[in-house]
């Protein structure tokens, strides 16, 4: 109880003082995740080797002059340019085999090397890696990671909060849902990005079925597959999405995914250009679900 009190003193102190001491990066991964919690931004880490040696990026002045900056972790420009947009953290290599372990059989190859190399990592308050797709072999420019992946995440603000006070089906579930919704307001560049962010979560959410009902775990696994088909929808792939949802046998459609099915169907239909086909479907769909239907509509014309 004691170090809990502690750590949210500490995060109430980095907030009045963050202008103060903007030059000065966290080192504590924990202290840094709380206090992005309440900023409702992302962590922005790297790995201590990393900050043993020169390491050059390059930004975007206020002319919008791209300029070159010989060390991220020296430089009184562009510390308070990140501060400003995400909380920066140097993560002592001490924690890396914990934190591997916990990954390991839980993440693709690519995201393992991400995760083990000496690029900006972009974090959420659970440690999640967002940027796992993005690599450059020429200078990492810090303008574009903001441009890309400063989140605010105060629209799912709640879900996350919800994983990081209990893991279990739900609350990996409908984070990732939420993280979808997000996708359709951010920059189309970074939309597939947030893509693989949510898919983190919905193959979190499959693992955790199993602490559910044995009577619920059909039922929520078809559930997982068609987030699975919505993610395609965001992805811009009508057509796939109705290919494999006529792939669904009525005796198999449990009752209680039934509205999602018509809001797939539905969706897919008119993305595709097919509205008569969408039309039967509409009439099942929720005026919640209608509007968001609308913004995948626009999305995928």
């Amino acid at each position: 109880m004691k170090n809990v009190l502690l750590k949210l003193l500490l995060v109430v102190l980095m907030v009045n003082t963050a202008s103060v001491s903007s030059q000065e990066w966290m080192t504590n991964l924990e202290i840094a995740q709380a206090l992005a919690k309440v900023q409702n931004k992302m962590v922005l880490m790297v790995w201590e080797e990393t900050t043993t040696y020169q390491y050059p990026v390059v930004a975007k002045d206020e002319s919008g002059r791209t300029i070159f900056i010989n060390n991220l972790f020296e430089d009184e420009n562009v510390s308070p340019l990140i501060w400003e947009h995400f909380v920066p953290v140097i993560v002592s290599e001490y924690n890396y085999a914990d934190w591997y372990e916990e990954i390991k059989d839980k993440r693709s190859q690519k995201y393992i090397d991400k995760f083990n190399d000496d690029s900006i990592k972009i974090l959420d308050i659970n440690g999640n890696i967002l940027n796992v797709n993005y690599y450059t072999e020429d200078f990492q420019n810090i303008s574009t990671l903001i441009e890309r992946y400063a989140v605010n995440t105060s629209y799912i603000a709640q879900e996350l909060k919800d994983y990081k006070n209990g893991e279990n089906f739900y609350s990996a579930y409908f984070l990732s849902s939420k993280l979808l919704d997000l996708s359709l307001y951010l920059n189309k560049d970074s939309r597939a990005e947030i893509v693989e962010w949510s898919n983190l979560y919905l193959e979190e959410a499959e693992r955790l079925i199993k602490g559910e009902e044995q009577t619920e775990h059909n039922a929520l696994q078809q559930r997982c597959d068609l987030l699975e088909l919505q993610q395609e929808l965001v992805l811009k792939r009508p057509r796939k999405v109705i290919r494999q949802l006529k792939r669904l046998k009525d005796e198999e459609i449990v009752d209680s995914n039934k509205a999602f099915i018509a809001f797939l169907y539905y969706t897919a239909y008119m993305s595709a250009d097919k509205s008569e086909d969408a039309e039967p479907w509409k009439s099942q769909i929720s005026s919640v679900n209608l509007k968001k239907a609308q913004l995948l509509i626009n999305l995928n014309r």
